[in-house]
């Protein structure tokens, strides 16, 4: 038995990337902030915050979502597994990507008012 699973709440870094492939499928993308914070240890030194950066891949239904409602800055809750990719980079050197494919999403910022008047939805999906 194996499980793939990873759970992550954190903040939007830039603007989401969404795009229609095929058939007007939506992807996704979206980069995610997740921080550790600073502390001093006993014999005073003091260790920094520490903030990770997570590729997030969306599909669907749930692209559509990241396309309307979410934003720089915004907080979520993203639950997904790991994916890893390769690709040879213009000088040939052999690059790795790891990617989080998002299977539920759920916006933890609150949205007052949007472009259509109606509130984020706030469950997940």
């Amino acid at each position: 038995m194996s499980l793939n699973k990873v759970m992550l709440i954190g903040n939007v870094g830039l603007e989401p990337e969404v795009k229609y492939v095929e058939k007007g499928l939506a992807v996704a993308s979206l980069r995610l902030a997740t921080s550790e914070p600073g502390y001093t240890l006993e014999n005073g030194t003091q260790v920094p915050e520490r903030t990770e950066w997570h590729n997030i891949v969306l599909w669907r239904k749930q692209a559509e979502l990241v396309e309307r409602y979410v934003h720089k800055g915004d907080k979520l809750y993203i639950e997904g597994k790991i994916h890893t990719r390769s690709y040879d980079d213009k000088n040939g050197i052999r690059r790795y990507v790891v990617e989080i494919y998002a299977e539920a999403i759920e916006l933890l910022t609150p949205k007052n008012n949007t472009s259509t008047g109606n509130p984020a939805p706030q469950a997940p999906f």
